[in-house]
């Protein structure tokens, strides 16, 4: 592998990588002081990972190849009906606002708004999907404001 890195942004580690065992969410930044490195999972606000404020090191720039892109956090429109999982226990419905998120082995995670007394409300509980469903959604953008990736002092946040 080159010395090119991915982009920043949330991944699942596939091998241990510096101490941060396989199987989990992190956040990866490719250009932090003093170098790249991954930041595991230190709360959860309105369904969005935020992450601790200081990382672990990348060992090497080969370590990056142990590390699995993610959909991005955030609203989709599901653009194909589809079930959250073979089972069957959930269908998502064509034209359905939903919110994604991940737990922190990377589980992705839907969440279902509700308009509740006049305003949009997004339910702290979502349930399970089997990840290759999230190819039947398409990212909505949405002005973010205010919203750091990482838990640690104003000077340390990152914002990508």
């Amino acid at each position: 592998m080159s010395d090119e890195l991915p982009p920043c942004g949330i991944y699942l580690t596939t091998a241990e990588i510096g101490g941060v065992p396989s199987g989990r969410l992190v956040y990866f930044h490719n250009h932090g002081d003093p170098g790249a490195g991954i930041y595991l999972p230190s709360r959860w606000k309105g369904n969005r990972a935020r992450f601790e404020g200081e990382g672990h090191l990348l060992p090497t720039p080969e370590h990056a190849r142990h590390l699995e892109p993610l959909p991005r956090e955030g609203l989709y429109r599901v653009e194909q009906a589809f079930h959250c999982c073979d089972k069957h226990c959930q269908l998502f419905e064509t034209n359905t606002l939903v919110q994604l998120g991940y737990d922190g082995s990377g589980q992705a995670l839907i969440f279902l708004p509700q308009w509740i007394d006049g305003q949009l409300a997004i339910p702290e509980r979502g349930t399970r999907v089997d990840r290759d469903r999230i190819e039947m959604m398409a990212r909505l953008n949405v002005p973010v404001a205010d919203t750091p990736v990482h838990d640690g002092k104003p000077d340390d946040v990152v914002l990508h």
